[in-house]
């Protein structure tokens, strides 16, 4: 796959993602939100997958670029992402129709970690 089409996918799933932020902080209910309770832990899950799937999709749209902090290195889609779940997280706390959820940031992380783990599968299977 060409590389701009991994920034128009990763584009078009932030898309569906901040569409879906923005209809959870209005307080709108949405056929994905009835799925999601439908599912045991469907709140959680979806996070880890939305988050995780967002992770590597940014990943390969920058070409597996990376950043050294310290003695690591890590992807910076993978910073892009966690810095943007920080932000939106903890926002929750100031929107009437939200709750701060420890938890969900736990699985976001759990997902950007194992996402970013598969870049790593993906990106080394692209070198050989």
């Amino acid at each position: 796959m060409h590389k701009y089409s991994y920034v128009a996918l990763a584009l078009c799933f932030f898309s569906f993602i901040l569409w879906v932020i923005y209809q959870a902080n209005t307080g709108q209910q949405t056929v994905f939100f009835q799925l999601v309770a439908a599912i045991p832990y469907g709140d959680k899950l979806g996070h880890f997958c939305l988050f995780g799937l967002l992770t590597l999709l940014v990943n390969f749209s920058l070409n597996f670029k990376t950043l050294r902090l310290g003695f690591t290195q890590l992807y910076l889609g993978s910073v892009l992402v966690s810095t943007f779940v920080i932000v939106e997280e903890l926002s929750q706390f100031f929107i009437p129709n939200r709750t701060l959820d420890p938890l969900d940031l736990l699985a976001d992380f759990v997902g950007i970690l194992t996402f970013s783990l598969l870049s790593v599968y993906f990106q080394k299977s692209l070198e050989e």
